[in-house]
């Protein structure tokens, strides 16, 4: 079996330090790669010709890159547009061109696969398109469809770095390693210390294990990539059957190492297939004391029981490749365009495509460049028989969520809790889409199970309890809310969501307004910059009848949240308690303006709003049986 994690060390961000691909790696997303040729159209455009996206074409129309077709051929016209003019066939193709371009523009692989390839019927030598292509592909996750195109796009451009990348790929896929030597040779590159790393396990794989040695040592000897070479050659050396060569590097006994959860576990089946078990255990204990994790713990029975643990770590020198690949675009996760981040997780599961690591990757990028339909896919790549497979369900719907299939997503988390009853989180999670949805009294149950599953407490938990206070709250079920919310803060004192939930509720309430008012302050030192807190510690001191006070802080809460209706009214409502009743005027008028199909209507009574514009907040209050707060 794969690692499912990282053999993380640090410094791994070294091995990219000198990354050769210039279009992705220069900051350039996949969004930019057909827009460097923008200015200059791929054919020439006959006076008078429509342009326009190739309608006639069914969407979704496989098109062949012709990439075995010789540099000074022309291109054939396929058989179903023969009898088109050229004019049409030019007006065809400039369609497709700018529909590609725009897609690419767009982050849409989708339809740069699709239009990519009709433009470049007219045009086969645009390195450009092909580039694009190439790119789109691997961010699809159509690692082989990218092969043949970046052969066309390395006969153009010999030393384009992203089709050198992606054969070299394709030699590692193929365990071809007198080729991935070749590609390396002529200048497929990933970074220097990564190309050094796979000319090791290249050697590994071509059993030449005192290359391999001597490729590791250099490195370990180099200086920045040490740390990581170290941790390869322990790998490759418990691969080949040296388990003793590789519990002592494991060990310490070159450099200390810090290894995370997949490390330990290496050198764990290590130390068992050296029948030390005992010292296994020992490894287990110190990694991860008291642990809970149902699969550790199971490891552990097995190890006391004197039960021999194989060496699954890694099934080859091409997994331990797709290793680095994975390791190389989790580090660069935040640092570097997340075009870039995707391409190597993509190249990595390529490789081995059972590592649950790179598909996580995946799906957590595509979350961030907010290809949510994507993410969506590739979280439920993810098998359930995996440990990371609740965790890739999370994601999964709340990418689902991010789509509007909230009930496609609550029935994937339904389905989660089916297979793991005893998960809170994902109980938890049903209870978030539910309240999300405003279906207050069916998320409840669903927080009643996580809370009853809670075995100690611990402060994260504050998380459940004040979700279960909301719609306790939302509900009218105060008592209930309240107990929740200060069992929130006993677990987290300095919450200031909590503080602020609660301190706001009290004011409205009327109840305990001395205390709303310390809540709420402390929420402010937490988040000054929160524009809601800002209008709640305004409202306490409205309701407090601190009208200059309540004044200084809403109008700090609109300039930080300048749209919001709710806080745009209780501007207006200030601003009248001090008796400038042209300006409240105006902030009534802003909230209306401003409220939308998701306004929530328990907070902000547009009617309301008419009627103080109407007749003044003073004769409102009233009418409702009230008045101002004295001062």
């Amino acid at each position: 079996m794969p690692l499912s994690n990282s053999l993380r060390p640090l410094g791994l961000a070294a091995l990219i330090a000198a990354a050769t691909m210039p279009a992705l790696a220069a900051g350039k997303g996949a969004g930019e790669i057909l827009a460097q040729t923008a200015t200059d159209p791929p054919f020439e455009i006959p006076d008078g010709a429509p342009v326009g996206l190739p309608a006639e074409i069914p969407a979704g129309t496989p098109v062949q890159i012709p990439a075995e077709i010789p540099l000074d051929t022309s291109v054939q016209i396929p058989a179903e547009i023969h009898a088109e003019t050229a004019l049409d066939t030019a007006a065809r193709a400039s369609g497709a061109y700018l529909a590609a371009r725009e897609a690419d523009r767009a982050g849409d692989y989708a339809a740069v696969v699709e239009y990519g390839p009709r433009a470049l019927l007219a045009d086969p030598q645009n390195a450009s398109l092909l580039e694009g292509v190439v790119v789109a592909n691997l961010g699809l996750g159509r690692v082989e469809a990218a092969v043949p195109v970046a052969g066309r796009l390395a006969e153009i451009e010999a030393q384009n770095q992203i089709a050198g990348l992606v054969l070299l790929a394709a030699a590692i896929r193929e365990e071809n390693w007198p080729m991935v030597d070749e590609r390396l040779k002529v200048g497929a590159s990933v970074g220097l210390l990564m190309d050094d790393m796979i000319r090791a396990w290249s050697a590994v794989g071509a059993g030449r294990m005192n290359d391999a040695v001597a490729h590791f040592d250099a490195l370990i000897d180099s200086g920045p990539g040490g740390q990581p070479a170290l941790i390869q050659k322990a790998l490759a050396l418990a691969l080949v059957g040296d388990y003793e060569g590789a519990a002592a590097i494991f060990g310490g006994s070159e450099t200390v190492l810090r290894l995370n959860r997949a490390g330990v576990l290496a050198f764990v089946q290590v130390l068992s297939q050296l029948e030390r078990n005992p010292d296994a255990v020992d490894v287990i204990e110190k990694a991860f004391p008291g642990t809970e994790d149902p699969e550790l713990v199971t490891l552990l029975a097995e190890l006391r029981a004197g039960k021999p643990i194989p060496f699954t770590a890694i099934e080859g020198p091409r997994a331990g490749i797709a290793q680095l690949f994975y390791e190389v675009g989790e580090s660069l996760r935040g640092e570097t365009d997340p075009a870039l981040v995707l391409l190597y997780a993509r190249i990595a599961g390529y490789l081995d495509p059972g590592h649950v690591g790179a598909t996580l990757v995946v799906a957590q990028v595509l979350d961030e460049m907010e290809r949510y339909d994507l993410a969506a896919e590739a979280y439920g790549a993810v098998p359930d028989s995996s440990p990371s497979w609740p965790q890739a369900q999370l994601g999964r719907a709340a990418a689902l969520k991010a789509l509007d299939q909230v009930d496609e997503a609550i029935a994937v988390l339904t389905s989660a809790v089916q297979l793991h009853p005893d998960s809170p989180v994902l109980h938890a999670a049903i209870g978030d889409a539910l309240r999300g949805e405003q279906r207050y009294a069916a998320a409840t149950p669903h927080y009643d199970a996580a809370i009853a599953l809670f075995s100690q407490e611990r402060p994260a938990q504050w998380r459940v309890w004040f979700a279960r206070g909301i719609t306790y709250e939302r509900r009218g079920e105060w008592e209930n809310a309240e107990a929740d919310f200060r069992k929130a803060l006993e677990l987290s004192p300095d919450q200031p969501s909590v503080l602020n939930y609660l301190g706001y509720s009290l004011v409205e309430r009327r109840e305990n307004l001395d205390e709303a008012l310390d809540m709420i302050k402390r929420a402010v030192v937490e988040q000054p910059y929160d524009g809601y807190i800002r209008d709640s510690l305004g409202w306490v001191f409205y309701r407090l009848g601190r009208y200059d006070d309540a004044v200084e802080e809403m109008e700090r809460a609109v300039e930080l949240l300048p749209l919001e209706p709710v806080l745009n009214d209780h501007l207006g409502d200030t601003y009248w308690a001090v008796g400038r009743l042209r300006e409240a005027r105006f902030q009534w008028k802003r909230a209306l303006s401003f409220v939308t199909d998701d306004t929530d209507l328990d907070e902000l009574n547009p009617d309301r709003i008419r009627l103080k514009l109407d007749i003044g907040l003073d004769a409102v209050l009233e009418q409702e049986g009230g008045a101002l707060p004295p001062q």
